[in-house]
């Protein structure tokens, strides 16, 4: 057994997972509740999930926490999910930060309130020095929307177009600092990518579990890393064990 917990050499464990937390309006419907409650029991299963990756030895940990396509749910869903961030931030992150995790927001902050965005930027300074997990939470984010940011930071600076190199861009990006995610797991057996990370993701591998996300804990996690664990990753090369 490794320090992390799982039975696979450390090479085999993903430095980065990250995760599309499907499901949670699906939950509550099963259960006759609104979907407001699924969400809820979603932000409360992120504290499993988080805990686990520590465990499991994963470095960084990347959520999708509320898209730019999602501005278009309905209002009353859109209230409690806002209240529910507004929660988030004001009363869990303390105890995260005693955990040495570090939380970094990735998203388009036009739009956002400003009382939300004074929780993030404290949550971001409090959290700046740890470096037990790296959390990146996708709030107000869309993989299209971060590629133009990233197109118009670069013209604003000038930099000539023969000069562009995808560094260039990798360097530009909301995520930048943070290596491309190995692992990507969308929940609740939905076979899409939704606008999540499409640049950093071009080779990660992908895992689609049927669990709905407010039922997805440590053992889920566990066998969404040892399925990663027995892939051939080769970036478009040749296998090695397969030349």
């Amino acid at each position: 057994m490794t320090e992390a917990g799982l039975n696979l050499p450390p090479e085999r464990i993903p430095r980065h997972i990250a995760i599309i937390m499907d499901g949670n309006g699906r939950w509550a419907k099963k259960r006759g509740l609104p979907r407001i409650f699924g969400h809820r029991q979603g932000t409360e299963n992120l504290r499993r999930i988080i805990r686990a990756c520590v465990t499991f030895g994963v470095q960084y940990l990347t959520i999708y926490a509320f898209s730019t396509e999602n501005w278009g749910r309905p209002q009353e869903e859109l209230s409690g999910l806002m209240q529910l961030f507004h929660e988030a931030f004001a009363n869990e992150i303390g105890e995260l930060i005693r955990e040495g995790v570090k939380i970094q927001h990735i998203g388009q902050r036009e739009g956002m309130g400003a009382d939300l965005l004074e929780k993030i930027d404290q949550a971001v300074e409090r959290s700046k020095d740890n470096r037990r997990l790296i959390l990146s939470v996708g709030l107000n984010y869309g993989g299209r929307n971060e590629i133009m940011h990233a197109v118009r930071k670069i013209v604003a600076a000038g930099v000539p177009a023969e000069a562009i190199t995808e560094k260039t861009i990798s360097a530009n990006l909301f995520t930048a600092g943070t290596p491309d995610p190995d692992l990507v797991i969308r929940t609740s057996g939905e076979y899409r990518v939704s606008n999540f990370l499409i640049w950093q993701s071009a080779y990660a591998e992908w895992d689609f579990p049927e669990t709905l996300w407010p039922d997805f804990g440590a053992e889920e996690l566990r066998a969404s890393i040892e399925r990663y664990a027995k892939r051939d990753r080769r970036f478009g090369k040749l296998s090695e064990n397969n030349p």
